[in-house]
């Protein structure tokens, strides 16, 4: 049996070009489920290996034992306790082993070996298209319809090798045909051993970016850059491009002359239309590009948020940015990486009317300044109170009749709060003003300063732990103590 091995291997190896080694270890498994289905029948756990000679094709069988430590339980059949050997020749972890008498490569093996071997070469094949296909992920591939599965088309795409193309990577409307030619993104190459390969998109946003390279000579030689891409497939989309040769149009250029190289895509793409958007570094202009066609009134950026407030003069100017069911300012918004909020300048105004009545009633509750600084904070531009805290004092002196004194007080006052609210944060409690008949704002943040946070932390203090609280007098201070007492006479 031993030439009849080595013929199978031979046979296997050349036949679907594995190695020689994997046929062998397919081999031995095999002879392995067969000596144990054989002699050791009632005892599954059995351990045993096979080594065949890869020069001969002879082969020996070993049953073989782990060393444990003595258990109190019975122990499986692979298993040696410890204290039924030589403990001078033994430690716990090794392996014993002994020679029994190797079954004949009959039918059976060979059927086991065949199975084997079958599951191997589908794994070597899987592993051989990964290892080719898995650097061209983002490429475009030109197959043909080969068939169609209940959830999809499977792509002929040559040399053996077949793609998957899922009716949710198709464009909406679309059908395809046997036999009939497509253009698809591989996106991703499977290496499980289940389910399709190689996948296959129409709808990634690298699609149009392919096709565009493939329609613009310019692009495809990096004249033109290819920034982003945003798409509802095979509706609308929007391509972001920049120039390296200031003496070439990019839009003009993608284009096209009478706009043959755009329909070319278009047509490819079952007419979804496509805006081609000029990149630019400033966001700002960036996003006022990519909403055309509208008009923008003017913009307001907040870099740190990624959104910006786009004002427009006219209804029909803000109906045009919205675009037909939003979908131009989706992909604006995609596009650019901002959130876009669109509004009237009548809005924006009103909106602007609402924050400063809000920072102001902020300043003047929490602060203690009176109406007419509230509002002078806010109009130069302070929009919270850790702002006051902590900017340069030359920035309040653009506001009239205020000197170096009262601009000190007003900052201490905002760093009192800021370091109030933190620990209000910190502790997860509510503060006692929330709770308590009588008690300010101000008050109730003065004594968080003092960790004094809940109604009872407040009701174990006396007057004299109030007595530096600015504007809270001894004898107010003992109502808030007795009233937030309250609580322990009704239990």
């Amino acid at each position: 049996m031993s030439r009849e091995i080595l013929t199978v291997v031979e046979t296997v190896s050349n036949e679907k070009g594995l190695n020689p080694e994997d046929i062998f270890e397919a081999i031995e498994d095999a002879l392995v489920v067969s000596t144990k289905k054989k002699v050791y029948t009632e005892q599954p756990e059995v351990a045993v290996r096979v080594a065949i000679d890869r020069a001969t094709g002879d082969y020996d069988t070993y049953r073989y034992w782990t060393v444990v430590a003595d258990e109190d339980h019975e122990m499986p059949a692979c298993q040696l306790a410890i204290t039924d050997l030589d403990q001078k020749e033994w430690s716990i972890g090794d392996i014993k082993e002994e020679q029994i008498e190797s079954i004949e490569f009959g039918r059976i093996a060979a059927t086991q070996a065949k199975q084997v071997i079958i599951q191997k070469i589908r794994e070597a094949e899987r592993a051989l298209v990964a290892d080719a296909f898995e650097p061209r992920v983002g490429e475009m591939m030109y197959g043909e319809v080969k068939k169609q599965t209940r959830d999809g088309y499977i792509i002929d795409l040559g040399d053996n090798a077949e793609g998957y193309l899922s009716r949710d990577q198709m464009l909406p409307r679309e059908q395809l045909r046997p036999k009939s030619r497509i253009n698809a993104i591989l996106y991703h190459v499977n290496r499980e051993n289940r389910g399709a390969q190689l996948l296959l998109s129409r709808t990634h946003p690298e699609m149009l970016s392919a096709l565009m390279q493939k329609e613009v000579p310019e692009i495809a030689e990096q004249i033109i850059e290819i920034r982003n891409v945003a798409r509802l497939p095979g509706t609308r989309a929007k391509i972001a491009v920049k120039t390296n040769d200031h003496r070439i149009d990019p839009v003009g250029a993608c284009i096209g002359m009478r706009g043959t190289r755009i329909q070319a895509v278009q047509q490819e793409l079952d007419g979804e239309r496509i805006d081609v958007v000029v990149w630019s570094d400033d966001p700002a202009q960036f996003i006022i590009s990519s909403l055309e066609p509208a008009d923008v009134s003017s913009i307001i950026l907040d870099e740190d948020t990624q959104t910006a407030d786009i004002i427009f003069s006219t209804n029909d100017q803000l109906a045009r940015a919205i675009g037909s069911q939003g979908q131009n300012v989706r992909l604006a918004s995609e596009l650019t990486g901002y959130k876009l909020n669109m509004m009237l300048e009548e809005e924006y105004k009103q909106r602007q009317e609402n924050e400063s009545k809000a920072f102001i009633e902020l300043f003047y509750d929490r602060l203690e300044v009176d109406q007419d600084l509230a509002q002078a904070l806010v109009d130069i531009g302070f929009t919270s109170i850790e702002e006051v805290a902590y900017v340069p004092v030359d920035t309040f002196y653009d506001i009239e009749g205020l000197d170096d004194e009262a601009i000190d007080m007003i900052q201490e006052r905002a760093k009192d709060v800021v370091i109030a609210d933190e620990l209000v944060k910190q502790q997860n409690m509510k503060e006692p003003s929330q709770e308590l008949e009588g008690m300010t704002v101000s008050w109730a943040y003065k004594m968080a300063q003092k960790d004094i946070i809940t109604v009872d932390d407040l009701a174990e203090q006396a007057v004299f732990d109030l007595e530096d609280i600015e504007g809270l007098d001894s004898e107010t201070a003992g109502k808030l103590i007795m009233k937030a007492r309250e609580s322990w006479f009704d239990e």
